[in-house]
């Protein structure tokens, strides 16, 4: 019996996660937000009492310094975000959310949580424990390797 690639049942994973992202009725209302946008703007809107920078994306998502620019960047070309300064370090820019991408948050909110049903339909609550613990402990091993 072959033995099944973790890596590609994760990758095979995502796949499917982002068609259903990208199909979803709530999606083709908003057609021009990118999964990436979608995430983005859900970890601000969850997170609307603290001051979020671009290096907290690059942190929570994994991804470079030049991908999180570009990102936010489009974003704000879209209406979605604003970069504003904060009053003790003039370098600093926050992302703040605007009314539009607040709109589409709640949109995307709605269609999140019946993906998190098909996804986790059948587990227990102590398997989704254990496997985002699993998840946590290969991103951590992958970390320590980039």
């Amino acid at each position: 019996m072959k033995k099944k690639m973790v890596g590609m049942q994760l990758r095979s994973l995502n796949n499917l996660i982002m068609r259903y992202m990208k199909n979803s009725p709530d999606k083709k209302k908003a057609a021009q937000i990118t999964g990436m946008n979608g995430w983005l703007i859900g970890y601000l809107a969850e997170h609307q009492d603290e001051d979020i920078y671009q290096k907290d994306f690059e942190e929570r998502f994994s991804i470079t310094r030049s991908t999180a620019s570009k990102v936010l960047s489009l974003m704000e070309k879209k209406g979605l975000v604003t970069r504003q300064g904060v009053p003790h370090d003039a370098r600093l820019k926050k992302i703040v959310l605007t009314p539009k991408a607040l709109e589409v948050h709640e949109m995307f909110k709605k269609d999140g949580y019946r993906m998190e049903n098909i996804l986790t339909h059948g587990f227990t609550d102590k398997e989704i424990t254990q496997l985002i613990s699993y998840i946590e402990r290969m991103k951590k091993n992958m970390e320590q390797v980039l």
